[in-house]
């Protein structure tokens, strides 16, 4: 009796330390999982918010403003040298107008000068170089040329002052400047100057009497 009661005791210890061991065994296995299932959710990056686009530098302009943005900084070559390359074209006239003209990458000045008795060369300057790219006189008919004769006697103002006039009122960029006659029906010959401001690149419009240099009228474009 005594020799078998003492086997089944000791089996007996030994499962039930075998029952705990594999109890602990397995608790630690689930503390372990637990851990490793929380662990990326502690962890996880956080979202980057996507940062908002730049603004547009030509938000907010209108087409032409657009434009003038992009063509006015092109030319390296001012209204005053295109006029004095184009007088260089065709000696013994005086300038009559210029318009800056062509793309951002091909600018140019296009001028006209004329003689007293009302003959009318027109010049392309360009508007990097300074340099004549084309040149011809216009075939006007007598009675324009006539009237354009009678137009420089009266005018005493050169095109380069009524620039300055239309300057010390908007500080800006001559775009373009013409001599004609006035908008108000009258027989008046006046200079139509165009300055562009680069801050917003509007464009103000002044007419300029040729006898005295008074501003006539004004207008703003802000389209």
């Amino acid at each position: 009796m005594t020799r078998s009661s003492r086997p089944s005791g000791s089996h007996a210890i030994r499962l039930v330390c075998a029952v705990a061991a594999a109890g602990a065994l397995l608790t630690g296995c689930g503390s372990d999982n637990a851990d490793s299932t929380a662990q990326p959710e502690k962890n996880a990056p956080s979202r980057a918010v996507p940062a908002s686009a730049p603004a547009s530098p030509s938000a907010g302009l209108t087409m032409d403003q657009i434009k003038r943005k992009a063509l006015i900084p092109a030319a390296k070559v001012g209204y005053e040298q295109a006029l004095r390359a184009a007088v260089s074209a065709a000696p013994n006239s005086e300038p009559i107008a210029a318009e800056l003209k062509g793309t951002p990458t091909s600018p140019y000045w296009e001028t006209a000068v004329a003689a007293s008795d009302g003959t009318v060369h027109s010049v392309r300057v360009d508007a990097v170089s300074g340099k004549v790219n084309q040149s011809f006189t216009e075939s006007d008919d007598a009675y324009d040329k006539k009237r354009l004769a009678a137009r420089l006697a009266k005018a005493t103002v050169t095109a380069q002052q009524a620039a300055q006039t239309a300057t010390e009122k908007t500080k800006g960029t001559v775009s373009s400047l013409e001599l004609g006659d006035a908008d108000n029906g009258n027989d008046k010959v006046a200079w139509s100057v165009d300055v562009v401001t680069t801050d917003d690149w509007y464009k103000t419009t002044y007419e300029i009497d040729a006898t005295n240099r008074k501003v006539l009228h004004m207008d703003v474009d802000k389209d």
